[in-house]
């Protein structure tokens, strides 16, 4: 396993549509164990392909469960909703105030080419949504209802942190 560099706000790869994953081969098996390395080294709680540079359909969400591969994942269903903070590894420092669904049933594929179909709620379902907008070029802050001034951070994370 290796670390990956992470793509960052205003490349434009992280607008870009990302290709299905046609074949799972030992290439695809080694980007999602880097990914893994990855996004336990930035302390992150999702990582999708394109962050590391690779336009594929694949991501990985990691919100204390144990990792959950999603290839060519695709969201079947929503319910209820949850307003809260989010931030991304590839907006470093940004936090926003964003609105997704509090319940999410996903279908993808993981790593051995299983298909399987996956319900997650709270964090994770608010992370699945966050990984599968990064593979339609899609980040958090265009879907902010509010981007936190660095004051309102510090106060929203100090506070948080009680």
């Amino acid at each position: 396993m290796a670390l990956r560099n992470m793509v960052i706000e205003g490349d434009e790869r992280l607008s870009k549509v990302c290709r299905p994953v046609t074949v799972i081969n030992d290439h695809i098996v080694k980007l999602i164990e880097d990914m893994e390395e990855t996004l336990a080294d930035q302390n992150g709680v999702g990582l999708a392909a394109p962050q590391v540079g690779v336009m594929r359909r694949i991501a990985i969400v990691d919100t204390g469960d144990g990792i959950l591969d999603l290839i060519d994942p695709h969201i079947l269903e929503t319910e209820g909703s949850q307003t809260g903070v989010e931030g991304c590894l590839s907006c470093p420092d940004r936090w926003g105030v964003v609105t997704r669904p509090m319940k999410v049933t996903v279908r993808a594929t993981n790593r051995k080419g299983e298909c399987y179909t996956y319900t997650g709620e709270g964090l994770t379902a608010r992370c699945i949504c966050h990984e599968c907008d990064h593979l339609d070029g899609i980040l958090f802050t265009q879907k902010a209802e509010h981007m936190l001034t660095p004051e309102e951070a510090k106060k929203y994370f100090n506070e948080d942190r009680r």
